[in-house]
């Protein structure tokens, strides 16, 4: 128990987990913008369309994320001089924040095409009938179900952006929970099993409740055939 006390009153452990959740939010919100453009893509009338954002889904979802972090400093920092502020912390923060949904993006654009094939096909010729365009249909008809649908896939990948966020280290965030645990083993090897269980049982606590909410609204939205 002492080792437990001394180790949260030398190192603000929470202000960690409060980066990470920081960046699975704001990774959240943008991950899902950009794949409800690349499912709207994905199922465009468009074969040009299809084809990028199919080229999209399986080039990010076959790119390993530590490689897409270390990309965002060496190359989208260094080589082309992307910057969002002139602080270090907050720049890197954004980095990884843009690494993050470009990766996540790929994986909530599968989610809802998966929530679409839930929707019977009728549904789109029914829309098309009335006499309603592609846009109309999708973002009326098609979208609203498949949201309801796909509740669940979706709840696991915004689950797996909570415990992905923790490679932010590899994009010079400093502050996060996987730099933090590397700098109290550096210094405090003595207690390792104490900082694994630290930051175990804090990501524990962190997702339960995530699963939990997700197979609520999963019961209560799905779509009663």
């Amino acid at each position: 128990m002492e080792s437990f006390i001394s180790l949260f009153t030398e190192y603000d452990i929470p202000a960690a987990f409060l980066v990470n959740i920081e960046l699975t939010l704001w990774s959240a919100l943008f991950s899902l913008i950009l794949g409800v453009v690349l499912v709207m893509m994905r199922i465009s009338p468009i074969g040009s369309m299809r084809a990028v954002a199919a080229g999209y889904v399986e080039f990010f979802k076959n790119m390993p994320l530590t490689i897409i972090m270390v990309f965002m400093v060496l190359g989208a920092y260094a080589q082309l001089k992307l910057t969002f502020s002139d602080t270090f912390a907050t720049n890197f923060f954004w980095l990884a924040v843009t690494g993050l949904s470009l990766y996540t993006a790929a994986f909530v654009c599968e989610s809802l095409r998966s929530g679409i094939n839930t929707v019977p096909l009728g549904q789109a010729e029914a829309a098309r009938a009335l006499g309603l365009s592609f846009m109309q249909s999708a973002t009326e008809i098609i979208l609203p179900q498949a949201f309801r649908g796909s509740v669940a896939p979706l709840g696991n990948t915004f689950i797996a952006l909570l415990k992905n966020s923790t490679v932010a280290a590899a994009a010079s965030v400093a502050t996060e929970t996987s730099s933090l645990m590397s700098q109290m083993i550096e210094y405090h090897p003595d207690v390792i099993v104490s900082i694994f269980l630290i930051f175990a049982f804090g990501y524990v606590i962190l997702i339960i409740p995530i699963g939990m909410l997700t197979t609520y609204l999963s019961n209560k939205l799905a779509v009663r055939r």
